[in-house]
């Protein structure tokens, strides 16, 4: 009996617990309805208003930029810059695109020839000229009247073309023209074929670059400082050389020669020699003395003969790449 009564109250008991356990459930239970969502709370994005108000203290650099400043020839033993090499060259390979060096640009060939108002490029007759830049051609055909030289028939077939910036480029001894006057004409376009027309000897391609006035015959550039730099047999862009002689005025000395020596090594012997003297005095209203382009990167010793006097300066003429050198006397 005893055993009976003690079981019975044990059973009351879980049954006690159980509703206590049941109602603690439904009282924590969160009831969602399928018509009504669920609101989820997200966090607004950042943005400039949302910004904390504390101003966010400066930096101080701790150094300085300061702008190079540009190498002045007048100062420095020589200058190095990009150049303007602009145009492209008129002949291109298989064909010979390197100038004539026995007759540069403001050179007499040694006192057996005129002035020379451009360069000349060799190469048989038939070779393709190509426009050295985008440009309009201005005159197409042969110069029986004296417009763009002193003398009629001077440049034979002849093709100028006008580029931006008042800068004209000029093609002459032709033996056959492909372009018209009026014609646009791009970089590297077919104008026309070497030949020996005009006052030539021998079949070349005589090239001239003007700048102002496209009939002013004394308006010439050095065409040497605007062409693209030929490239060696390794493909290394030539370097050209610029140089200035003056009085303390800074008016050109109108004589002069140089010799430019190329070395390897100050200690070693001589690999080559260059040539050149000051340009014609009607052409002395250039920017500079002389100029010789398609030198190998390296070191050259410049030196300068004028009115008995010697003056000698090393330089440095790297790949693709204009030095430029002022001897002030």
């Amino acid at each position: 009996m005893r055993l009976q009564a003690y079981g019975d109250r044990l059973l009351f008991m879980k049954r006690i617990l159980s509703l206590l356990l049941s109602l603690i459930l439904v009282s924590c239970a969160v009831a969602v309805g399928t018509d009504t969502p669920v609101a989820v709370k997200t966090k607004a994005p950042l943005t400039s208003t949302s910004l904390p108000s504390t101003p966010v203290p400066s930096v101080t650099p701790s150094a300085t930029f300061t702008a190079k400043t540009p190498c002045d020839p007048f100062a420095a033993e020589f200058c190095i810059t990009e150049g303007h090499f602009i145009l492209q060259r008129p002949i291109w390979l298989p064909g010979n695109d390197l100038v004539d060096p026995t007759y540069r640009y403001g050179s007499t060939a040694n006192g057996t020839r005129d002035p020379h108002h451009g360069v000349e490029f060799p190469n048989p007759s038939g070779t393709p000229v190509h426009a050295a830049a985008n440009g309009t051609v201005i005159f197409a055909g042969a110069d029986e009247e004296a417009i763009y030289a002193p003398w009629g028939n001077f440049y034979g077939n002849l093709v100028v073309i006008e580029h931006n910036d008042n800068l004209f480029t000029l093609y002459a001894h032709l033996s056959q023209i492909n372009v018209e006057e009026g014609q646009k004409v791009l970089a590297g376009e077919k104008i026309g074929e070497v030949g020996r027309t005009g006052a030539a000897i021998g079949s070349h391609l005589h090239f001239e670059v003007r700048r102002g006035k496209a009939e002013d015959y004394f308006a010439t550039q050095n065409p040497e400082l605007w062409l693209s730099p030929a490239k060696d047999a390794g493909g290394n862009p030539f370097g050209a050389l610029v140089i200035s002689l003056v009085d303390g005025d800074g008016h050109f000395i109108k004589l002069a020669n140089f010799t430019i020596g190329y070395y390897s090594d100050r200690s070693q012997p001589l690999i080559r020699a260059y040539y050149a003297t000051t340009y014609s005095p009607d052409l002395l209203d250039a920017e500079e003395s002389v100029a010789l382009s398609e030198l190998s990167a390296g070191l050259y010793r410049i030196v300068v003969e004028t009115n008995g006097q010697i003056i000698e300066r090393w330089v440095d003429v790297e790949w693709g790449k204009r030095t430029e050198v002022v001897f002030v006397k």
